[in-house]
């Protein structure tokens, strides 16, 4: 028999044996907490909207899975100027987009995409910006305007991007979930039509699932994508099924409904570690919950006013209800002390006799009243943010104080805080890359204010950028401890926890990890 007939043959049994597999593979259905905001990563912040959008889109670079190593994703590699001001991609080629019943590709990612998508990041004057007007939220947080000068395309796979000053963690943002490539070729194609809202909506990117449907409150369908890069994934069918109650995800887990659920509380781990079919990973993560301030409101614009209401809180008794087996820490600094440049001197405080005192020199000397708003959803350093608000409540009252609990779903909760509806609400972030900046700009630096309502301090951005600037660990580390000395005196937010994070999922489920900032994907995640 010849040789090309061989090779054929070969090749006809290969796809068959892999198409079986691919068939064969189960469905794999994660329960989520709550719904997207959307499906354009650079529109987003939030974790639970990254999750839903992370198996769709890539970008240049990744964290390697279980890690924070920068590895090569959509960029094979990359070059770095002696002066720091240039980098260089060589892009992966034979990258496909997705093909699906609204978008048909004819080309393959290359550097036009690159450049679009940067570019969109950084000109509002782009024509796709002026047709659709919305907050970049995702690269706006990074300022990423503020640190790229121009993209350009060298060749059609290596493209150059400049910056305007050396920005140290700079690499690590093309790992953020908002640095997703789009399609150039789509985009055009949303303008063409007169629908470019529907980059949210309809998304396409390059990732190993495509986007199949999506129910609101209800479900997220995805399927294999079956030209990815990186081999198919033997999962055909991944489903988002999402329900905010704890309790119905623990039960759907537990009745194999779905094979992986969102995080669970402490609470909840001795029902499920006897269960024989369940299995637990967990890791310590890079987070933060806590309580932000608005500060348009004019009595938490006084920094006396904020002090008094943290130093109020009995921490203590806080973290005796919510965390009994001991899984959380609770937060000093805006990062938790595993993360470097931790400042070790800053303290947290309970003194509700000095707050009262403190009250009193801002001229509220009876107090005041003011919104608290609950977390409608369950974190791992924020497990029950009814019973948190509540024994808060009752620390404030003491010092004269009166706080109404207010709450709303969970979309509509981020759209008005966004909108600076509340007085203070709780909040939290994760760190992708365990690198001080990606805390500290992204939630607190005069790039994420709006309208004044967020903490904006002139002293304290002009240390990050030093901090960015610099390629020196002692160095950066020395800024970072500075700047966490103005954090602690001008007190923005009340720093809540740093917790463990606990995933629990079937025992027939292979290929999980889980991050150490306690997130995961669904890449090369199957079910037996």
């Amino acid at each position: 028999m010849r040789l090309n007939t061989l090779l054929l043959i070969g090749g006809l049994l290969g796809s068959t044996v892999l198409a079986n597999q691919v068939m064969a593979a189960k469905p794999l259905v994660f329960c989520a907490e709550a719904s997207p905001e959307g499906f354009d990563p650079a529109m987003w912040d939030t974790a639970s909207t990254y999750t839903a959008i992370n198996p769709i889109f890539q970008g240049l670079v990744a964290f390697k899975p279980g890690g924070v190593q920068i590895v090569p994703s959509l960029a094979e590699s990359w070059s770095v100027s002696a002066d720091g001001l240039e980098y260089t991609f060589k892009l992966r080629r034979g990258v496909k987009f997705h093909q699906t019943s609204y978008f048909k590709p004819t080309r393959d990612f290359s550097a036009d995409d690159v450049v679009f998508t940067v570019n969109r990041w950084i000109r509002p004057d782009l024509p796709f910006n002026q047709a659709f007007k919305v907050p970049l939220v995702g690269s706006d947080g990074y300022g990423m305007a503020k640190i790229i000068q121009s993209v350009s395309k060298v060749d059609p796979h290596t493209v150059k991007i400049r910056l305007k000053e050396r920005n140290s963690p700079f690499l690590s943002l093309f790992a953020m979930s908002f640095a997703g490539m789009q399609s150039a070729e789509y985009t055009q194609q949303l303008l063409a039509t007169g629908k470019p809202a529907q980059i949210n909506q309809l998304p396409i990117g390059t990732g190993p699932y495509q986007f199949k449907s999506y129910a609101k409150d209800s479900n997220i369908r995805y399927s294999a994508n079956p030209h990815y890069w990186d081999g198919v994934q033997k999962t055909s069918n991944l489903t988002f099924a999402l329900a905010t109650d704890p309790q119905v995800r623990i039960q759907k887990l537990k009745s194999n409904e779905c094979q992986i659920t969102s995080p669970v509380r402490e609470a909840d781990l001795a029902t499920l570690e006897s269960n024989p079919n369940i299995k637990i990973s967990s890791t310590g993560a890079s987070n933060i919950s806590y309580l932000a301030y608005n500060l348009k409101r004019p009595q938490l614009a006084k920094r006396e006013v904020r002090e008094a209401l943290d130093i109020a809180i009995n921490r203590n008794a806080l973290f005796k209800a919510l965390f009994p087996k001991g899984g959380a820490t609770q937060a000093i600094n805006p990062y938790p002390p595993t993360i470097w440049g931790w400042n070790a001197k800053n303290k947290n405080e309970y003194n509700p006799a000095k707050a009262k005192q403190l009250l009193a020199q801002a001229g509220y000397p009876n107090g005041f009243a003011l919104t608290l708003w609950a977390l409608p959803v369950q974190r791992p350093t924020n497990p029950n943010g009814k019973q948190m608000a509540e024994m808060i409540q009752q620390d404030w009252a003491k010092i004269g104080v009166k706080a109404t609990i207010r709450t709303y779903e969970w979309g509509e909760y981020l759209k008005r805080a966004s909108a600076g509806e509340h007085d203070v609400y709780m909040s939290g972030w994760t760190s992708d890359s365990g690198d001080p900046d990606d805390f500290l700009w992204g939630t607190l630096s005069c790039s994420v204010s709006k309208n004044g309502q967020r903490f904006c301090n002139p002293e304290f951005d002009k240390l990050l950028t030093q901090a960015r600037q610099t390629n020196n660990q002692k160095e950066r580390s020395n800024y970072y401890i500075k700047a966490q000395e103005i954090f602690k005196r001008e007190r923005p937010w009340i720093t809540i926890a740093h917790s463990r994070i606990y995933v629990p999922l079937q025992r027939s489920v292979q290929g999980f990890v889980i991050n150490p900032n306690g997130s995961f994907d669904f890449e090369n995640v199957w079910v037996k």
